[in-house]
């Protein structure tokens, strides 16, 4: 198992600040997130020359790329949307292939009211399995995450069952199945076992607006058993922290990583 973190922590290092920080604190990749204008400057706008730099800035510095993080979704309410988030998709695995991301995290995103789950089900994974031999001859994997209207495990499960390519998977967030689903974390993984390649960790405990973010251990969130049961699959990708507008990175990226590290030792 790797340890990564999202760039959502720091967002406004420079890709060489961020690829310093992961290799100062130890860790053994970076999620870039793109669009959301990070001053890392990972972005479909991004030309050919800027993005061989940033590959081999990463190459250089030892520090993987472990997964782009994007936007897409495939629940649009138009056919207008849903064409222009297919063409994102397209542009995103391009630059996901170009920076040398093994993967990609995607949505299958909020389900339109008046649209049953049983027709969102049907749409994300025609999405999805149009997306498939772009993303295969990429050499990148879809990583579809437990979020939104697919926190609970089994619907996700379904959409990937259907799609069955191997350039489609799962990023089990391990906190909304838990939180937005109420599973336990062995529901939830008995759910994706076959279909996980990315995970996305982080704790929370209830406060006024909500699930606020809190260190590792102090929230609703068995990080342990997690660990456990991917080692069971002997899980060989990355686990990576993703942390919104909480503390300064300085303070949690170092203490979150130790203490996952504790959970695998």
């Amino acid at each position: 198992m790797k340890f990564s973190f999202m760039t959502f922590s720091c967002p406004n290092l420079t890709w060489g600040e961020v690829l310093g920080v992961a290799k100062r604190l130890g860790y053994d990749g970076v999620e870039p997130r793109a669009q959301s204008r990070h001053a890392h400057g990972i972005e479909v706008a991004a030309t050919s020359g800027q993005r061989a730099a940033i590959r081999k800035l990463a190459e250089d510095s030892g520090v993987a790329i472990a997964c782009l993080a994007t936007s897409c979704s495939y629940t649009a309410p138009t056919p207008g949307e849903l064409s222009r988030m297919m063409a994102d998709s397209r542009a995103l695995i391009a630059l996901a292939r170009d920076i040398g991301a093994p993967a990609m995290r995607v949505f299958g995103g909020n389900i339109p009211q008046g649209m049953s789950r049983e027709a969102a089900e049907g749409q994300v994974a025609d999405c999805l399995a149009k997306l498939a031999e772009d993303a295969r001859a990429a050499a990148v994997t879809l990583c579809v995450e437990t979020h939104d209207s697919w926190c609970n495990a089994a619907h996700l499960a379904r959409v990937l069952d259907r799609v069955g390519h191997p350039s489609v998977r799962a990023n089990w967030d391990i906190m909304h199945p838990v939180n937005a689903a109420g599973m336990t974390m062995d529901e939830a993984f008995a759910h994706l076992r076959p279909h996980v390649r990315h995970v996305h960790f982080h704790d929370g405990k209830p406060g006024a607006k909500g699930l606020d973010l809190c260190p590792i251990g102090q929230g609703i969130v068995d990080h342990k058993r997690a660990v456990q049961l991917l080692k069971s699959i002997a899980y060989k990708g990355f686990l990576s922290g993703e942390w919104i507008n909480w503390e300064p990175w300085q303070t949690h990226l170092p203490r979150e990583l130790a203490t996952m590290k504790s959970y695998l030792a």
